[in-house]
């Protein structure tokens, strides 16, 4: 029963015990929640961490089964190219998906102004992979290369390939390190453990992961997670539909209501992201570099046996928006069911600050004993096999910087390489959680790849179109355009606020940043520096090209 104890508000009821805990409330006749405090923890019971360890072990043995051969680097890095297409397509959407989509992309719909316009993105992700699937995959398939780097260097020089190589290194750390706190995130709701600890467990996967079969574990281990992400997100969208009053026509009235559901933005307002111009103009230019440059993506496709096996991987892969729509309806119905709470003002102060919580927070207090752990277990896998995958790419890329991948130590060479990679890519997403404040994966895991994503495609477009373009221009190019992004993103002048060398006032003066409420916010939305910093690149390169002789 419920009682309001005005002498001492830090008792509160969960089921029929009163507990210490800073915010319980009763949210339906039969339900009692503990919201606050973060300690979901105390809901996660043996039978659900038995669910986890019995599915990371069931994924471990499996990959493990299907590994294959490790005799040597092509063994390793390109499984062999001998995976079914279907596998390689599935194994592309579990990485764009990962946990990023299936908990932020609800949190971002549940959040105050959350609609369904992120999905107008798909519209420049079809077209970018169709446009990789016929013309990128060609020229990758001319030649036995392991990378798009090694591509850039055979047709500008291997100074590009080291530059192209290095570009992709930090695009991996800024954008994959996300990925890392997603992880940490679902289980830092499930255990009592600080946050650094939660990531530092999750790179432990991730390396003994990668270690262990290279990529026909990433990509066969991706497979799992693929049919899991879709039968955990359906699972959890009709259990919700279930808990609401009214069911389906409820949903969809209250968060008509709210605007949930609005599709399409035609503002041409430039500090907005998910809008029409930004899907047609905008997002192909990161798609182009995210499918067909990015090697986190591209190595999927080398895995193929032959060119007309990745063309239609990489365009199947494009039914990735079909999980991303039930996400979004994931988050309209998490909104729905509950507005009891927010219509008696009993919201948790976690859920309107930090809306990446709520998922998590929802799975771990109503679904039954044992299938949250299944579904929580999903993620975690879902996002080691994230980093495993990166893991590999980076491994390789470093690798072929100074190696050419036919000596005998160079397999044990690529195994240091992925535990090195790991460490780094750990530490780095531990100072970023101190960074990224309140705001949603989504957003963030884009604005990090910003810095990268246009300078990728602008070499290769140099490497592609025009192989007179000169190495050193391409890296004034890739200079200029990591400035042109840090000028316009808050993210270097909050570390410079976090150590109170500059103050918020002081940055929103220096540049385009406005200060609202306390924080600093673009005028201008990091997306399109995707096709700016595209042609700066390539431009640069022209600038200083190599003479041609007549």
């Amino acid at each position: 029963m419920y009682k309001n104890d005005k002498e001492n508000k830090n008792l509160f009821p969960f089921g029929n015990v009163i507990h210490e805990r800073p915010f319980c409330v009763s949210i339906f006749p039969k339900t009692y929640f503990c919201l606050i405090g973060m300690d979901f923890h105390e809901n996660f019971t043996t039978i659900d961490w038995c669910v986890v360890a019995g599915y990371l072990l069931l994924t471990t043995w499996v990959g493990h089964l299907l590994r294959g051969k490790q005799a040597n680097i092509k063994d390793f890095f390109l499984g062999g190219r001998s995976l079914p297409w279907l596998a390689v397509s599935g194994s592309i959407i579990a990485t764009e998906i990962s946990g990023v989509t299936f908990i932020g992309v609800p949190g971002m719909v549940y959040a105050a102004g959350g609609d369904f316009t992120y999905l107008q993105w798909g519209i420049g992700s079809i077209i970018a992979r169709i446009i990789v699937g016929i013309y990128f995959v060609r020229v990758f398939y001319e030649r036995e290369i392991y990378s798009p780097y090694d591509y850039m260097g055979n047709r500008l020089g291997i100074g590009a390939k080291r530059l192209a190589t290095i570009i992709f290194q930090i695009g991996g750390i800024l954008g994959q390190s996300v990925r890392v706190l997603v992880a940490a995130l679902a289980l830092k709701v499930v255990t009592p453990l600080e946050f650094h600890e939660c990531i530092w467990i999750i790179g432990v996967f991730a390396v003994g992961w990668t270690l262990m079969g290279g990529m026909r574990t990433v990509i066969w281990t991706d497979v799992m997670q693929f049919f899991l992400f879709v039968g955990a997100g359906l699972f959890s969208f009709l259990w919700m539909i279930g808990g609401i009053e009214g069911g389906w026509s409820g949903m969809i009235d209250i968060s008509e209501q709210a605007g949930k559901f609005t599709l399409l933005n035609l503002t041409s307002d430039p500090a907005v992201g998910f809008t029409l111009w930004v899907a047609i103009i905008a997002v192909p230019f990161q798609n182009l570099s995210a499918f067909g440059v990015d090697q986190l993506n591209a190595q999927r496709m080398f895995c193929c046996k032959d060119a007309s096996d990745a063309r239609k991987a990489m365009i199947t892969s494009s039914a990735a928006l079909i999980l991303t729509a039930l996400m979004l309806m994931v988050g309209a119905a998490l909104f729905a069911y509950y507005e009891p709470m927010r219509a008696t003002g009993t919201e948790p102060a976690i859920f309107a600050d930090d809306s990446n919580y709520i998922y998590p927070a929802w799975i771990v207090t109503e679904l039954p004993v044992g299938l949250r752990g299944l579904i929580l277990a999903g993620i975690f896998a879902a996002a080691i096999s994230s980093l495993d995958s990166i893991l590999a790419a980076l491994s390789q890329t470093t690798l072929s910087l100074f190696r050419n991948g036919e000596g005998k130590k160079d397999l044990s060479y690529s195994r240091m390489l992925v535990l090195g990679w790991g460490i780094i890519l750990s530490a780095f997403a531990v100072e970023l959680n101190d960074l990224r404040g309140k705001v949603n994966v989504v957003n963030l895991a884009f604005g990090m790849i910003s810095y990268t994503t246009g300078p990728m495609l602008g070499m290769f477009l140099a490497a592609l179109f025009t192989p007179h373009a000169r190495t050193a221009g391409l890296a004034i190019g890739f200079a200029l355009s990591f400035l042109l992004v840090a000028y316009i993103r808050p993210d270097f002048y909050q570390i410079l606020i976090n150590f109170d060398i500059i103050s918020t006032k002081d940055a929103a003066a220096w540049n385009g940043l406005v200060e609202e409420n306390g924080k600093l916010k673009p005028i201008l939305h990091s997306a399109w520096a995707w096709p700016v910093t595209v042609f700066i690149t390539w431009g640069c390169g022209l600038l200083f090209a190599k003479k041609t002789s007549t």
